[in-house]
Protein backbone atom coordinates (compact mmCIF):
# COMPACT_ATOMS: atom_id res chain seq x y z
CA UNK A 1 0.00 0.00 0.00
CA UNK A 2 0.88 3.36 -1.02
CA UNK A 3 1.39 6.15 1.90
CA UNK A 4 0.18 9.38 1.80
CA UNK A 5 2.06 11.59 -0.85
CA UNK A 6 3.67 14.21 0.38
CA UNK A 7 5.38 17.61 -1.08
CA UNK A 8 9.39 18.14 -0.59
CA UNK A 9 10.14 21.33 0.91
CA UNK A 10 13.73 22.32 -0.31
CA UNK A 11 15.69 24.26 1.82
CA UNK A 12 17.65 27.47 0.85
CA UNK A 13 21.37 25.26 0.94
CA UNK A 14 18.80 23.14 -1.98
CA UNK A 15 17.95 26.13 -3.77
CA UNK A 16 20.84 27.93 -4.30
CA UNK A 17 22.70 24.65 -5.23
CA UNK A 18 19.82 24.22 -8.50
CA UNK A 19 20.74 27.73 -9.66
CA UNK A 20 24.81 27.08 -9.23
CA UNK A 21 23.72 23.57 -11.37
CA UNK A 22 21.90 25.98 -14.08
CA UNK A 23 18.66 24.14 -13.28
CA UNK A 24 16.76 27.14 -13.29
CA UNK A 25 17.11 29.06 -17.29
CA UNK A 26 18.97 32.60 -16.91
CA UNK A 27 15.97 34.37 -17.78
CA UNK A 28 13.89 32.48 -15.21
CA UNK A 29 12.87 34.57 -12.16
CA UNK A 30 11.88 32.16 -9.11
CA UNK A 31 11.99 32.86 -5.00
CA UNK A 32 11.75 30.00 -2.67
CA UNK A 33 8.90 30.40 -0.21
CA UNK A 34 8.13 27.59 2.45
CA UNK A 35 10.49 25.65 0.70
CA UNK A 36 8.63 26.04 -2.25
CA UNK A 37 10.06 27.22 -5.41
CA UNK A 38 7.36 29.87 -7.07
CA UNK A 39 7.60 31.50 -10.25
CA UNK A 40 7.71 35.66 -9.95
CA UNK A 41 5.08 37.32 -12.02
CA UNK A 42 6.69 39.45 -15.17
CA UNK A 43 7.18 43.06 -14.34
CA UNK A 44 4.64 45.87 -16.20
CA UNK A 45 5.07 48.98 -17.04
CA UNK A 46 3.34 50.00 -13.81
CA UNK A 47 4.82 48.01 -11.45
CA UNK A 48 8.18 49.17 -12.53
CA UNK A 49 7.39 53.02 -12.57
CA UNK A 50 6.29 52.15 -8.56
CA UNK A 51 9.69 50.72 -7.97
CA UNK A 52 11.54 53.47 -10.20
CA UNK A 53 10.22 56.23 -7.63
CA UNK A 54 9.86 54.57 -4.25
CA UNK A 55 13.77 53.72 -5.33
CA UNK A 56 14.13 57.37 -6.38
CA UNK A 57 12.82 58.94 -3.00
CA UNK A 58 14.24 56.35 -0.80
CA UNK A 59 18.03 56.91 -2.57
CA UNK A 60 17.60 60.43 -2.81
CA UNK A 61 15.81 61.28 0.98
CA UNK A 62 17.25 58.99 3.64
CA UNK A 63 20.68 58.50 2.16
CA UNK A 64 23.09 57.16 4.14
CA UNK A 65 20.48 56.33 6.91
CA UNK A 66 20.13 52.93 4.90
CA UNK A 67 20.61 50.78 2.14
CA UNK A 68 17.76 50.81 -0.27
CA UNK A 69 17.46 46.60 -1.64
CA UNK A 70 15.77 46.47 -4.96
CA UNK A 71 14.58 43.50 -6.30
CA UNK A 72 17.34 41.35 -4.51
CA UNK A 73 16.98 38.14 -2.08
CA UNK A 74 16.52 38.19 1.70
CA UNK A 75 17.10 35.13 3.86
CA UNK A 76 13.82 35.03 6.25
CA UNK A 77 13.92 31.30 7.22
CA UNK A 78 16.08 28.41 6.66
CA UNK A 79 13.31 27.21 3.80
CA UNK A 80 12.67 30.81 2.21
CA UNK A 81 14.34 32.94 0.16
CA UNK A 82 12.01 35.83 -0.98
CA UNK A 83 12.88 38.69 -3.77
CA UNK A 84 10.74 41.15 -2.31
CA UNK A 85 10.53 44.46 -4.56
CA UNK A 86 11.87 46.69 -1.87
CA UNK A 87 13.81 46.61 0.82
CA UNK A 88 14.59 49.45 3.38
CA UNK A 89 18.09 47.68 5.43
CA UNK A 90 20.13 49.22 8.06
CA UNK A 91 23.45 50.61 6.77
CA UNK A 92 26.25 48.07 6.80
CA UNK A 93 29.63 48.92 5.41
CA UNK A 94 29.72 45.80 2.84
CA UNK A 95 25.88 46.73 1.65
CA UNK A 96 25.32 43.35 1.74
CA UNK A 97 27.91 42.47 -0.32
CA UNK A 98 28.72 39.46 2.00
CA UNK A 99 25.54 37.71 3.16
CA UNK A 100 22.07 38.10 2.48
CA UNK A 101 20.03 40.62 4.44
CA UNK A 102 17.41 38.79 6.75
CA UNK A 103 14.70 39.96 9.20
CA UNK A 104 16.94 41.26 11.85
CA UNK A 105 18.77 43.83 9.13
CA UNK A 106 14.92 44.80 7.83
CA UNK A 107 13.04 47.97 8.73
CA UNK A 108 11.13 47.95 5.92
CA UNK A 109 9.94 45.27 2.95
CA UNK A 110 7.71 46.65 -0.13
CA UNK A 111 5.79 44.39 -2.14
CA UNK A 112 3.75 46.01 -5.59
CA UNK A 113 1.36 43.88 -6.00
CA UNK A 114 -0.20 44.11 -9.88
CA UNK A 115 -0.66 40.60 -10.74
CA UNK A 116 0.75 38.99 -7.73
CA UNK A 117 -1.66 40.39 -5.11
CA UNK A 118 -3.02 36.61 -3.50
CA UNK A 119 0.86 35.45 -3.53
CA UNK A 120 1.86 38.30 -1.77
CA UNK A 121 -1.05 37.65 0.87
CA UNK A 122 -1.62 34.33 1.04
CA UNK A 123 1.99 33.37 1.40
CA UNK A 124 4.56 36.06 1.53
CA UNK A 125 2.55 38.29 4.19
CA UNK A 126 2.03 35.58 7.12
CA UNK A 127 5.66 34.55 6.40
CA UNK A 128 7.26 37.92 6.88
CA UNK A 129 5.09 38.07 9.99
CA UNK A 130 5.98 34.73 11.50
CA UNK A 131 9.92 35.50 10.92
CA UNK A 132 9.76 39.54 12.30
CA UNK A 133 10.09 41.59 9.32
CA UNK A 134 9.29 44.53 11.31
CA UNK A 135 6.77 46.62 8.92
CA UNK A 136 5.16 45.22 4.81
CA UNK A 137 3.53 46.98 2.56
CA UNK A 138 1.65 46.00 -0.42
CA UNK A 139 1.52 48.29 -3.10
CA UNK A 140 -2.04 47.33 -3.82
CA UNK A 141 -3.19 48.20 -7.94
CA UNK A 142 -6.65 46.73 -7.66
CA UNK A 143 -7.34 48.62 -4.51
CA UNK A 144 -5.69 51.76 -5.76
CA UNK A 145 -4.21 51.93 -1.98
CA UNK A 146 -1.33 51.05 -0.02
CA UNK A 147 -1.79 47.93 3.20
CA UNK A 148 0.60 48.66 5.69
CA UNK A 149 1.46 46.01 8.47
CA UNK A 150 3.15 46.53 11.72
CA UNK A 151 4.12 44.41 14.58
CA UNK A 152 4.82 41.24 13.74
CA UNK A 153 4.39 37.81 15.47
CA UNK A 154 3.63 34.31 14.67
CA UNK A 155 -0.24 35.04 13.62
CA UNK A 156 0.21 37.55 11.65
CA UNK A 157 0.73 41.62 12.25
CA UNK A 158 -1.23 43.35 14.86
CA UNK A 159 -1.91 46.43 13.14
CA UNK A 160 -2.72 46.57 9.74
CA UNK A 161 -3.62 49.81 7.90
CA UNK A 162 -4.53 51.26 4.41
CA UNK A 163 -3.63 54.85 2.96
CA UNK A 164 -5.43 55.88 -0.15
CA UNK A 165 -4.64 58.68 -2.25
CA UNK A 166 -4.90 62.42 -0.42
CA UNK A 167 -2.97 60.54 2.11
CA UNK A 168 0.53 60.23 3.10
CA UNK A 169 2.65 57.24 4.02
CA UNK A 170 6.13 56.94 6.21
CA UNK A 171 7.96 54.07 7.43
CA UNK A 172 7.91 53.36 11.27
CA UNK A 173 11.45 53.89 11.09
CA UNK A 174 11.64 57.21 9.35
CA UNK A 175 8.04 59.11 10.61
CA UNK A 176 10.41 62.03 9.73
CA UNK A 177 9.74 60.90 5.52
CA UNK A 178 6.79 61.34 4.39
CA UNK A 179 5.59 60.33 1.03
CA UNK A 180 2.45 61.03 -0.86
CA UNK A 181 0.22 57.60 -1.95
CA UNK A 182 -0.74 59.11 -5.46
CA UNK A 183 3.14 60.18 -5.98
CA UNK A 184 3.61 56.13 -5.40
CA UNK A 185 0.73 55.35 -7.18
CA UNK A 186 1.04 56.92 -10.22
CA UNK A 187 -1.95 57.98 -12.39
CA UNK A 188 -5.17 56.35 -11.14
CA UNK A 189 -6.25 53.25 -12.94
CA UNK A 190 -9.30 51.34 -12.85
CA UNK A 191 -9.17 47.81 -10.26
CA UNK A 192 -10.20 44.80 -12.24
CA UNK A 193 -13.74 43.99 -12.36
CA UNK A 194 -14.54 41.22 -10.11
CA UNK A 195 -11.75 41.14 -8.24
CA UNK A 196 -12.28 41.66 -4.51
CA UNK A 197 -9.54 43.62 -2.16
CA UNK A 198 -8.46 43.03 1.07
CA UNK A 199 -10.21 45.59 3.89
CA UNK A 200 -7.49 45.70 6.61
CA UNK A 201 -8.04 46.48 9.99
CA UNK A 202 -8.03 49.71 11.52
Amino acid sequence: MIGAVRRYRFTVDQYHRMGELGIFPPECRVELIDGQIFKMSPIGPWHSGVVNRLTHWFVTGLRDRVVVHVQNPTIVDKRSEPQPDIMLLKPRADFYGMAHPTPEDTLLVVEVAETSLAHDRRRKLPLYARTGVVELWIVNRRADAIDIFREPSTTGYGVQLRKRRGEEIAAAAFPDFRLAVADIMGPPSAPEPGVPSFAPRV
